[in-house]
């Protein structure tokens, strides 16, 4: 009953003006932790039956950042919710005032809600905090492999729900970065990379639990791998002990082919040492220096918009330890592995 007197009211009153566009809040968080993603949201209601697109515009707000200007938009009934999500960035948040307005259509009045200020706290955070809130956080997955003769390179993913990865940070780390980032609102993924010294066995840090209220701790075993830290990348030099291995069961098979060319004078049999000492020769061959020029930047993985740890201060020759696409794995004179971007190699 109630809603319908509402909707004849609205009625009545756009006979006398041209607003067509009236809102209120819907939800609006009652307390929030300073670093905490929120998300308020408003309820409108056209009185025309047919109406194009609202369109909402934010102003006058403080102490937040909006990580959307395009709101999540939900229709149920008459009613129009949209949501906006933002980041609580100090301990004085106010909202922002809300224009609403019909899309492509100045014939009625934009409608305007004023914005309203709400109650932050902030944290008294562990040193191991990593700067996250979140109602969950997991680790996934996890790598370690040789950086260099002091520390190790450790990859990890997380998953989230309700949280801001990319506020992610560490203190006691060498190095530290972001490789890839699905920063939805609901099912945040995150895969991160940090550089350790070799003495630690365990990387711990905590995150604060919004749920619970309370800081929760997450460790990562330190198991060095000489694997690659991902699929993708290499970051060290392969193990030769393979290819010796190969090279010797090669050298064998062309001793054989050539005990049969002399036993039973077919010349044919030549391919099967061919083939052999061709691999020899390959797996062999001295590895192949390449030139990148001053300035080159040197990647920790082989990725667009991958981390980089180092930039070239001249032109250098290196050894190159292997390809990807659009890049080239080289060894730096310190013994540390990296990819630089074929476009940086020097084309003489």
């Amino acid at each position: 009953m109630k809603k319908i007197l509402l909707v004849f009211l609205l009625m009545v009153l756009s006979l006398f003006g041209d607003k067509v566009i009236y809102m209120s809040y819907d939800h609006i968080p009652s307390r929030v932790i300073q670093g905490e993603l929120s998300s308020f949201t408003i309820k409108s209601l056209s009185t025309l039956k047919e109406y194009p697109e609202i369109r909402y515009s934010l102003s006058n707000y403080a102490g937040i950042k909006l990580l959307d200007r395009n709101a999540t938009a939900k229709k149920v009934g008459k009613y129009n919710y949209e949501t906006f999500p933002f980041l609580v960035t100090n301990k004085y948040p106010r909202l922002p005032d809300v224009t609403a307005t019909l899309k492509n259509s100045d014939a009625y009045e934009s409608s305007f809600l004023k914005g309203m200020k709400i109650r932050a706290i902030r944290l008294n955070p562990r040193k191991d905090f990593s700067n996250i809130l979140a109602n969950s956080l997991s680790l996934v997955d996890y790598k370690t492999t040789i950086y260099d003769n002091k520390s190790n390179i450790l990859l990890f993913r997380l998953q989230a729900q309700h949280a801001y990865l990319k506020a992610i940070k560490f203190s006691n780390v060498i190095k530290q970065g972001i490789e890839s980032l699905n920063d939805s609102f609901e099912d945040a993924k995150l895969t991160y990379y940090v550089v350790i010294p070799k003495e630690i066995e365990n990387f711990s840090f905590s995150y604060f639990n919004l749920l619970e209220n309370r800081f929760r701790s997450i460790s990562i075993p330190i198991i060095v791998d000489d694997d690659s830290v991902v699929t993708q990348s290499d970051l060290k030099p392969k193990d030769q002990s393979h290819e010796i291995l190969k090279v010797e069961v090669a050298a064998v098979f062309a001793f054989v082919a050539f005990l049969l060319i002399v036993w039973r004078k077919k010349y044919i049999y030549l391919i099967f040492i061919l083939i052999p000492l061709a691999y020899i020769a390959w797996v062999l061959v001295p590895a192949k220096e390449i030139c990148i020029k001053k300035g080159a930047k040197l990647h920790l993985l082989p990725v667009d918009n991958g981390t980089i740890f180092e930039t070239a201060s001249r032109r250098l020759t290196l050894t190159k330890e292997g390809s990807a696409v659009g890049y080239t794995k080289i060894k730096l004179t310190n013994d540390k592995i990296g990819w630089v971007s074929n476009e940086d190699i020097c084309s003489y």
